[in-house]
């Protein structure tokens, strides 16, 4: 069953004279929710990240457990008796606990003399973009595999943004003077006609 449908034994009390499209459609919402919060709370990661130049490991480690969470609760109706979904939890979280190590093991002090904190940042951020499509795969869920592919995505943008900070800084600049430059000639043209 997706997300999108309507289940009589697990759907809200629809009130009488409400379309049922409607509460489908809210229905729909709540089940893409986690999906969408992860998502935010990993651009806000790649932003942050990408302007300040340093790594947010604690800010990964805790967007870990979170995702193993949602990779938990989208393959959960695919489980179909407690064994499965015992082994759904237990996958997932072996899955999770792995990739935590392997980060840490990038923040020992003999590997960071040989990594920047831009480059491990970067490499731990790719670190979860695989996690989290792997884990996706794992328990067969689109939504979690998009978002493992637009987290892959953020790579090449943190390090473009990296790189090109200058130019960013000029485009700001240019955009900020354009829009000061038609602001006030609309200034003007209000004080003139009144």
């Amino acid at each position: 069953m997706s997300g999108t449908e309507l289940n009589p034994a697990t759907a809200p009390h629809i009130p009488q004279g409400e379309p049922p499209h409607r509460w489908r459609h809210l229905n729909f919402w709540i089940w893409e929710l986690p999906f969408s919060a992860v998502l935010i709370l990993t651009m806000i990661g790649v932003a942050y990240t990408s302007f300040s130049k340093k790594p947010i490991t604690g800010y990964w480690e805790l967007l870990a457990p979170l995702i193993a969470l949602v990779c938990v609760g989208a393959g959960w109706h695919r489980a179909s008796d407690s064994s499965a979904r015992l082994r759904l939890i237990a996958t997932q979280a072996l899955h999770w606990v792995a990739f935590l190590v392997v980060m840490n093991m990038l923040l020992l002090s003999s590997v960071q003399r040989d990594f920047s904190a831009a480059a491990t940042g970067l490499a731990i951020f790719t670190l979860l973009t695989l996690g989290t499509f792997t884990a996706g795969v794992h328990v067969l869920s689109w939504q979690v595999c998009l978002l493992g592919v637009i987290m892959a995505l953020g790579i090449p943008a943190i390090a473009w943004v990296e790189n090109s900070a200058l130019i960013l800084v000029l485009v700001a600049g240019v955009i900020l003077g354009i829009a000061a430059v038609v602001w006030w000639h609309f200034h003007e043209k209000r004080v003139r006609s009144a």
